[in-house]
């Protein structure tokens, strides 16, 4: 196989109708247009900067659910602050996220990882990886959630050293 250039930074808009996609539980998606997925050119996760009709912009992933086809997963939080629910039909706007250009590290995180001596670790996570931490980090509601998911960075930070 050659090698080929990373896809072309995306923007897309539009629209598709919000899916419960676990019973009785709040988990939420939306399924990508075919023309989105194939300008993607990839059947892997690809990380994106998303909005639901006027919402705030949010750090998520399109998910790849088989037969060359892209979901988007949308939080509660996000649903109950865009006034929409399953069944509605939206409004999304995605932005592929630039993933060769590395990615910003909170102070407070920072200043945990250099008191642990793994901020080098850290740094030499998978993109994927951090980006992934990084959002739980962001997303915590309450300042104590933070500090546990920055411990546990930490954690994970060190595991990369062994």
């Amino acid at each position: 196989m050659q090698n080929q250039p990373p896809p072309l930074q995306i923007h897309s808009t539009f629209q598709s109708r919000l899916e419960r996609i676990a019973t009785g539980m709040n988990y939420f998606a939306l399924s990508v247009p075919k023309k989105i997925t194939l300008a993607l050119g990839t059947r892997k996760s690809v990380p994106v900067f998303a909005r639901v009709n006027d919402s705030e912009k949010f750090l998520a992933s399109l998910y790849p659910v088989g037969g060359g086809r892209h979901y988007l997963r949308v939080k509660h939080q996000v649903c109950k602050a865009a006034q929409i629910k399953a069944g509605d039909r939206v409004r999304v706007q995605v932005t592929v996220r630039d993933q060769s250009t590395e990615i910003s590290i909170p102070k407070d995180l920072m200043t945990a990882l250099r008191a642990e001596g793994a901020l080098a670790s850290f740094k030499a996570l998978p993109l994927g990886k951090k980006s992934y931490i990084l959002r739980l980090i962001d997303e915590a509601a309450r300042p104590k959630t933070r500090d546990k998911r920055i411990r546990d960075a930490v954690v994970v930070a060190k595991q990369k050293k062994s």
